[in-house]
């Protein structure tokens, strides 16, 4: 068995992930090819036209067992644009995924039936993405086998470790090479279980020391976990004294404002508010809007805007009112040199839509409103976990939490990785309850309570 490896796990100019929290593992399977047999015409793979056609590749059962025995999770993700071209049924191709997700024991099969560019379509790494997102797994720990250089391309696209299965087909080979190369699935198994822990490892705690008790203080608490986080800290508001006051707390390292804030805030000169703001906050990155909805009218904003100082970010909604995309315009002035925080971003196929866009140019921001997705009843951790995996794209974009609705989404987006929060005025203030004892918050609580009801004058 020849198994070539490459010794660089991540292409040049691209960010490895961070791993998340999740310790999930998973190998993501490519279905043609590689689960089942190809029906190879002309040197290129197609796929069966029926369920009768399926026939399991031999040595794809045993590999399957060690994996899963191992502890990982089996995923198939699979193009089938037959579909879109109306050459095939869905219920024709969803009837071959069953059989196979029952004869191999998959845990999950995630399909594109699209004909064009999307999120979920190899190479792109949407159907990883979004497998990762619902079953808590771990892409850093992970792995992607493929036949093909679109499944590669995916894999290391979402940061997983790739296994080429070589079958000599004719199509050129349009990725930078995978990991390792490998002539079956029984020995990608067998790279795969080379290189990763046991399951054990995956899930075992530190190793714990006894150490001499200690007396902290409530305030050496909080400083030890502010020190700690990792995530950059922006002040949200328009409010003048506001900024000032947080200008002088060294925690905060940037700003963000926008139209709304500023009409809250009543500025009714935007140009002149900006100006002033800018004379107190000349040392720290901090974020104008834009506010025309046409696109060539946001081009003259941005630049303008962009020339009142090196510390500035000019922030572009990721769609103007009529839900088009501003992907575009973004390319355009971030390779222009403008640094640009993409706003308003949502879903998981506008984060990469725009770090596509951005990828390459000046520093920039995509700010994804995990406030609002919370609000939709969406779970934004696993949601931003996503969005982190994707920002990893481009070494010159970091990811921002944006609109947050309490304290414990700093926490939150220091823990999936994210580079920077930004927090209002109000929630900031509250900044010195993190680490307090719970006993003595709950002490403090009952003697508000108290002074209440006797400065009230309360009687019964």
């Amino acid at each position: 068995m020849t198994v070539k490896t490459i010794n660089s796990t991540r292409t040049a100019g691209i960010a490895a992930p961070t791993a998340p929290k999740a310790v999930r593992r998973a190998v993501f399977l490519d279905r043609d090819g590689v689960l089942n047999q190809a029906v190879v015409r002309d040197g290129r793979p197609y796929p069966p036209q029926s369920p009768e056609q399926v026939k399991v590749i031999d040595d794809a059962t045993e590999a399957l067992r060690r994996l899963r025995e191992a502890g990982f999770l089996l995923i198939a993700v699979t193009n089938q644009p037959d579909v879109a071209r109306g050459t095939q049924r869905r219920e024709v191709v969803e009837a071959i995924n069953g059989h196979l997700r029952l004869a191999l024991g998959l845990d999950d099969i995630r399909t594109n039936f699209d004909d064009g560019e999307s999120l979920t379509r190899k190479p792109n790494p949407g159907m990883l993405l979004e497998a990762a997102e619902q079953w808590g797994i771990s892409l850093v720990d992970s792995f992607m086998v493929g036949d093909r250089w679109k499944d590669i391309e995916a894999g290391r696209r979402a940061g997983c470790r790739t296994i080429f299965i070589n079958r000599n087909y004719s199509e050129a080979f349009e990725a930078d090479p995978a990991d390792a190369t490998v002539p079956s699935v029984c020995a990608a198994a067998d790279w795969i279980l080379s290189q990763a822990p046991p399951k054990s490892a995956m899930a075992k705690s530190p190793v714990s020391h006894e150490i001499p008790k200690v007396t902290v203080t409530a305030a050496q608490r909080n400083v030890r976990m502010l020190k700690a986080l990792k995530v950059k800290i922006f002040a949200d508001g328009a409010d003048r004294a506001g900024i000032l006051e947080m200008h002088a707390n060294p925690l905060i390292q940037g700003f963000t404002t926008n139209p709304t804030l500023m009409r809250k805030a009543g500025v009714s000169d935007y140009a002149a508010f900006a100006r002033d703001i800018l004379k107190v906050v000349p040392d720290r990155p901090i974020s104008f809007e834009v506010f025309s909805d046409d696109f060539e009218e946001m081009r003259r904003q941005a630049r303008q805007i962009a020339a009142w100082g090196p510390n500035v970010y000019v922030k572009i909604p990721v769609t103007n009112t009529l839900g088009h995309s501003s992907a575009a315009l973004v390319a355009d002035l971030a390779r222009d040199g403008v640094k640009l925080n993409v706003t308003a971003i949502f879903t998981l196929e506008q984060t990469l839509e725009m770090t596509q866009a951005l990828r390459g140019g000046a520093p920039a921001v995509v700010s994804v409103f995990a406030g609002r997705i919370a609000d939709a009843g969406v779970d934004p951790v696993p949601h931003m976990a996503a969005c982190r995996q994707i920002v990893n794209l481009a070494s010159n974009v970091e990811l921002l939490w944006a609109s947050p609705r309490e304290l414990l989404n700093i926490i939150h987006a220091d823990q999936v990785g994210c580079d920077i929060i930004t927090v209002t005025n109000d929630v900031l203030k509250k900044l010195s309850n993190i680490g307090k004892d719970l006993g003595e918050f709950s002490l403090d609580t009952v003697k508000m309570f108290r002074t209440d009801a006797v400065k009230a004058g309360f009687s019964l």
